[in-house]
């Protein structure tokens, strides 16, 4: 493995050739306007867009090392993982990925059964989503009748815990690809970042495992990823909300990819996960 003071170097150079050629672009379209003999083929947005993933990927690679450099300096132990510190390395407000729980109004025990174990909560989960750059929230609607008594005990639990997504959505088993969608509708204009993934509220998440599992697929743009499954379906209004899911994707510009491992319950506690990326 390169020594820190190695990989800062080596980071540093990629980076600013990286901008270099970036930063061409508009020297190119000054240039364009001026008569010619030979043909510029400029960059499309996607290069430009691919350049832009490549230059925060090296200085999240960059700030690790440099973390890593100064630990070893200062004596003081590295976190396993370091790597993860995304939302700190990029200098904005950006987010690695947003985690939405899907959950019932009758789910309570589940809820307080993941707090109790993979959620981090209060200020843990605060350094998380200021370190980390990783959001966790419980994903719930309200009832058909506003402000019903299930309504104030969602109310009541949130202002405990404040972990709670609350949506402009009618909770109701027939409405679970609604929820759905209005769920990544509600987190895409929350929070900017670079994942969006769902899970349901009877599976628990190995984060690290997550974590690592994202962090090599984060050059890769507009993705699906999940645990495929396939079968039989009938035509018309889809109850289950993975089956929407997948339709809603068919006719869309994304790369579908079947990872296994998003539901072994050795690598994700029996984890039935769907991330996109943007």
């Amino acid at each position: 493995m390169p020594e820190p003071d190695e990989l800062i170097r080596r980071n540093e150079t990629m980076i600013d050739e990286i901008k270099l050629l970036s930063g061409s672009c508009d020297s190119i379209k000054r240039r364009e306007k001026q008569p010619r003999k030979e043909i510029i083929q400029l960059p499309g947005t996607q290069d430009v867009q691919d350049l832009d993933k490549t230059i925060s990927h090296l200085e999240m690679e960059l700030a690790a090392a440099r973390a890593a450099q100064e630990s070893l300096l200062n004596g003081t132990p590295l976190s396993e993982d370091l790597n993860f510190k995304v939302a700190e390395s990029r200098g904005h407000s950006k987010y690695f990925m947003v985690i939405g729980i899907n959950t019932a109004f009758s789910s309570r025990k589940r809820r307080d059964s993941i707090r109790n174990t993979w959620m981090p909560q209060g200020e843990k989960r605060k350094k998380l989503e200021e370190e980390k750059g990783i959001i966790v929230r419980f994903v719930i609607g309200h009832s058909a009748i506003s402000g019903g008594i299930v309504d104030r005990a969602i109310e009541a639990e949130d202002k405990k815990h404040g972990d709670f997504m609350r949506l402009d959505h009618v909770e109701g088993y027939l409405e679970l690809s609604g929820k759905t969608k209005t769920y990544f509708a509600t987190a895409l204009s929350q929070w900017d970042a670079d994942f969006y993934i769902k899970v349901d509220d009877d599976v628990h998440v190995n984060i690290a495992s997550l974590g690592h599992v994202l962090s090599k697929l984060i050059m890769k743009p507009r993705i699906y990823i999940g645990c495929m499954k396939s079968g039989p379906v009938l035509a018309g209004m889809y109850i289950n909300e993975d089956v929407s899911l997948g339709s809603w994707l068919i006719g869309l510009d994304v790369e579908h990819i079947d990872d296994k491992r998003l539901c072994e319950g050795s690598y994700m506690c029996e984890m039935f996960v769907f991330l996109f990326c943007f």
